[in-house]
């Protein structure tokens, strides 16, 4: 099957990110298997760094790992506080798990600061007291409302890990940082500003998140990694275990991992291209390849339309990478 492209349609489990169904492109190089799969509404400029991320995988392969298995948390969407508690509770009785953190979605539009509040007191309730919490709110909120949120669910937590983007501007993520005892993990901020080093220079944030995917490979990660000289958390952007693969390689090449990651996503998908795909167990992830299933690249074959809207925007993104490696 190598050199032929796999275009995937998945419906996802829960509405996750203003989305129903993910998309995106599986292909197999001379080093290995590689997911391409930029959110669709994503230019062809956004998506660039996840085609190098592709390319990365498929023909270079990944550097030496230093660990065997990753810690995970579970991802908690923003469901209704009964629905999240139940989510948490399942995966911690399953024989062995040793789950110890939640990474709970906030900021979902329309929803009250009482329901997430409910929703994160539900998951501590699940969880339990040794275990932590942190919430992502995708930089939804302004500086104000932001420290308040901020206040409200440490108090319902009794106890943020962190908090994740919780507004949008590098600026205004370090001026929350200032006035809040929580830490700040900065995403959006550093692989969407065009200057992810902003966020050291202000000391906007005391964690840096990092996608493989969105930020062109991971040997990329790693050396943002070093520039930025700040514990890393590795996540996923919600990808098949060919996806996750990669970002359990930039995982396990860090120095140092002092934070659960959050790759446990594969739940979100209603199904996977690989047979044996990246289940989380007993709180890890093994480090190892994944290889797609024929049957499962044909069970989840996007329609014709949608694959040849893939392929021409693979095409469109392939030669704006080739165009800037010229110059």
């Amino acid at each position: 099957m190598e050199g032929v492209t796999f275009v995937f349609d998945i419906p996802l489990t829960v509405r996750f990110r203003s989305i129903e169904r993910r998309r995106g492109m599986v292909f197999e190089g001379p080093a290995g298997w590689a997911e391409f799969s930029p959110f669709e509404e994503y230019p062809p400029a956004v998506a660039a760094p996840w085609w190098r991320a592709a390319q990365e995988a498929a023909q270079e392969g990944f550097p030496e790992p230093v660990r065997q298995a990753v810690p995970v948390n579970i991802t908690v969407p923003a469901l209704p506080a009964p629905q999240a508690e139940a989510l948490v509770r399942a995966a911690v009785s399953e024989p062995g798990n040793s789950l110890a953190t939640a990474k709970v979605k906030v900021a979902e539009p329309g929803q009250s600061v009482a329901e997430e509040t409910d929703r994160v007191a539900a998951v501590r309730a699940a969880l339990g007291p040794g275990g932590r919490i942190r919430i992502d709110a995708n930089g939804a909120w302004d500086t104000d409302e932001a420290v308040a949120r901020i206040r409200a669910l440490d108090k319902a937590a009794r106890g943020l890990e962190y908090a994740e983007q919780p507004c949008a501007g590098v600026a205004g993520l370090a001026e929350v940082r200032r006035r809040v005892a929580v830490p700040i993990a900065a995403d959006e901020s550093i692989r969407r500003s065009g200057d992810g080093l902003a966020v050291k220079r202000l000391a906007a944030a005391d964690i840096a998140v990092l996608k493989v995917q969105p930020l062109g490979g991971v040997r990329a990660c790693l050396a943002l990694a070093e520039a930025l000289e700040l514990p890393v958390v590795v996540s996923s952007a919600v990808e098949t275990s060919v996806g996750l693969a990669m970002g359990v390689a930039l995982a396990a090449a860090l120095p140092r991992l002092d934070y659960a990651c959050g790759l446990g996503t594969l739940p979100l998908l209603a199904g996977d291209v690989v047979a044996e795909g990246l289940l989380v167990s007993d709180a890890v992830l093994p480090v190892r390849p994944a290889i797609p299933s024929p049957a499962l690249l044909e069970r989840w074959a996007a329609p014709p339309p949608v694959r040849a809207a893939w392929l021409e925007r693979r095409d469109v993104v392939a030669r704006l990478v080739d165009k800037a490696g010229a110059l």
